[in-house]
């Protein structure tokens, strides 16, 4: 009967960790939806500063400027 309880334990560790999985994988679709709008919304206001900088009279927009150790 040793055996049928370490099946009976397997399978039940199995159940547990398949529904961690799909927690976690719930999660990070969660993530990634979060992570694109906050990539596009740090992209318009980029764009935005950008914009204002040239209508202030700047040459080249600061964000679009390499850095001096390049």
């Amino acid at each position: 009967m040793q055996h049928m309880t370490d099946v009976t334990h397997l399978e039940e560790q199995i159940a547990h960790l398949t529904r961690v999985v799909e927690e976690m994988s719930d999660v990070v679709a969660r993530q990634e939806t979060a992570l694109a709008l906050a990539t596009r919304r740090i992209e318009m206001l980029m764009e935005r500063e950008a914009g204002r900088e040239l209508e202030a009279g700047g040459s080249v927009p600061l964000a679009d400027q390499k850095p001096p150790h390049w």
